[in-house]
């Protein structure tokens, strides 16, 4: 098999993270649930994988991150948490459906909101901004990177006018978290929504939550906290605040392997090698007859991510030839970002979306390319 669905989940983890996994499901026991040996590991592993973590974003405290199941748990967290009925948000239609469904709920608690347009080739039109902007504006919900066409958002710019208005920056990392150097600090933002098992190559069932000091987030579940346990309301003290119940100890010892493979890697060599795959995949391609390629590729900052259709053929009849004739697996259709398909005219075909890993080799690309050649001629 060619794995090149990575935008989906990365398949190829690196060396040591079934490993870790495997240690914590035979020795380690419930975080903050005792003060025994196994429990106590626990609590040591999962405080070390925050360190990591805070390391990898430039996070001056550990503490700020809380460990959810995936980036939709995180920003469910934080659109319901930060949001109260009669505030309004700005997002835009390059959002993932993690972002559009919380919103378009909160709609229904009396929150109302706008989406920045994008144009043809899926890039936000920023100018927008200003004409957006309400007295009731709270904050911007915004994706780092599209899922769709790879392109990744200006944080600055979208940072340097929350500021300048006094708003609170959501932003969306389940694209660029370990595939993208993120800096939390210089990019000024104030809730980090990631999750573990794309770019930064942990196992499903893992992600988090950064939120700057300052900044309270109204819980999405409570619980059992191993603290505080006669007291009727949940702490809120991060990261217990947002930590109901018994972490994924398995799993996050999986994410911390593979954030400690990723800080030794370096995540800015990682993402050259993404994107050196991805422009060969391009290049190879930019001559088959009748090919349409969407985002804006002339871009230097990008994901590896290359979405096309060939003429008007349905793009999961190009996935399934794809899978049964040559082994290769992609990802076809709405990618749960619906606003940005109505955005490129694609909301009836779809589109085939090819996405690239460091673990991808330049054999496994040329024969995607050469796949790609042969269901047009």
């Amino acid at each position: 098999m060619i794995y090149l669905d990575n935008a989906a989940t990365t398949l190829h983890k690196p060396e040591g993270v079934a490993e870790a996994m495997t240690m914590a499901l035979t020795s380690m026991g419930n975080s903050g649930r005792g003060a025994h040996e196994a429990t106590l590991d626990a609590s040591r592993m999962i405080y070390g994988t925050r360190e990591k973590l805070a390391e990898l974003f430039h996070i001056s405290d550990p503490m700020r991150i809380a460990f959810t199941c995936n980036a939709t748990e995180s920003l469910n967290i934080a659109i319901q948490g930060i949001l109260q009925p009669g505030d309004h948000v700005i997002t835009s239609v390059c959002e993932h459906n993690s972002v559009l469904r919380p919103v378009y709920q909160m709609a229904k608690r009396g929150v109302t909101y706008n989406m920045l347009p994008a144009d043809k080739k899926g890039v936000i039109q920023y100018d927008q901004l200003t004409s957006l902007l309400k007295k009731e504006t709270k904050a911007i919900v915004i994706t780092h990177a599209s899922n769709l066409t790879g392109n990744v958002t200006d944080l600055k710019k979208i940072s340097d006018f929350a500021k300048a208005n006094e708003l609170l920056l959501i932003v969306d990392a389940s694209q660029t978290a370990g595939c993208i150097p993120i800096d939390v600090q210089d990019m000024g933002i104030d809730v980090l929504c990631f999750t573990g098992h794309k770019g930064l190559m942990g196992p499903q069932g893992t992600g988090g939550i950064y939120v700057r000091e300052g900044i309270k987030i109204a819980p999405l579940k409570v619980g059992g906290s191993g603290v505080k346990s006669f007291d009727k309301e949940h702490p809120d003290t991060m990261p217990t605040a947002l930590e109901a119940g018994t972490l994924n100890g398995p799993g996050i010892a999986g994410l911390g392997a593979s954030v400690s493979w990723l800080l030794k890697q370096g995540v800015e060599q990682i993402h050259e090698k993404d994107l050196a795959l991805s422009r060969r995949f391009l290049k190879g391609i930019a001559e088959i007859p009748d090919i349409t390629i969407y985002g804006d590729m002339d871009s230097q900052m990008r994901t590896a991510i290359v979405s096309l259709n060939l003429g008007d053929v349905d793009s999961a009849e190009i996935s399934d030839w794809l899978w049964e004739d040559y082994g290769i697996a992609v990802r076809a259709g709405a990618h749960c970002a619906p606003l940005m398909h109505k955005a490129l005219g694609t909301e009836q075909q779809g589109a085939v979306r090819f996405s690239f890993s460091c673990f991808n080799t330049e054999e496994e690309v040329d024969a995607a390319i050469r796949a790609l050649k042969e269901l047009q001629e």
